[in-house]
C-alpha cells in the first residue's frame, strides 16, 4: 500500500503509538510504542522493549494496528496490518541509529521543557527504558482517516 506524505508525516512527528493486538481469547491489548520509521510503500518498524503481551499476541496472531491522533488539529489515523517479529540480532544497525536519535531526542526535549518551566523534579523516563529486545515490522493493508468527517 502507498502512503501519502500527510500519513507518514503525522506518524514521523508522533512521540509514541497505541499498538493494539489481539489475544488468544480475541480480546484486544493496547500498550504504547514507539515508530522507529515508517516509509511510503506501507512498512512501518517500531521497537519493542520487552517481551509482554504484544510479543505473545503477534506470536500467535499477527493482526497488528498503530493508532495516534493530534487533539490540538483533531486529526489522527489507525494503520492496520500484518506485522512480524524480527529479533534484536536480525536488525539492521541503521534502524537501530534511528531508534537511538529518536531517544535521545525524547529525553532533550524533555529537559528542556523541564528547565523552561523550572521544574525541580528532572524525571527523564526514557533514560531508563532498556535496551529493545525485538522489531515489530508492520506491513500496512488499511489507514483510517480518524478526522470527522466534514
Amino acid at each position: 500500500m502507498k502512503l501519502s506524505q500527510d500519513v507518514i508525516s503525522f506518524f514521523k512527528e508522533q512521540g509514541f503509538v497505541i499498538t493494539s493486538t489481539l489475544d488468544s481469547n480475541g480480546a484486544i491489548h493496547s500498550s504504547c510504542k514507539g515508530i522507529v520509521d515508517i516509509k511510503d510503500n506501507g512498512e512501518c518498524y517500531i521497537l519493542d522493549l520487552y517481551h509482554g503481551r504484544t510479543y505473545r499476541n503477534l506470536k500467535s496472531n499477527s493482526t497488528l494496528s498503530i493508532t495516534s491522533v493530534d487533539e490540538h488539529n483533531y486529526k489522527g489515523y489507525t494503520l492496520k496490518g500484518k506485522a512480524e517479529i524480527i529479533n534484536i540480532d536480525k536488525i539492521k544497525g541503521s534502524i537501530l541509529k534511528k531508534w537511538e536519535k529518536k531517544l535521545s531526542g525524547r529525553v532533550s526535549k524533555r529537559l528542556v521543557k523541564n528547565i523552561r518551566e523550572d521544574r525541580k523534579h528532572l524525571h527523564h523516563p526514557e533514560a531508563g527504558f532498556p535496551h529493545p529486545k525485538y522489531l515489530i515490522f508492520l506491513k500496512i493493508e488499511e489507514v483510517v482517516d480518524l478526522a470527522p468527517r466534514k
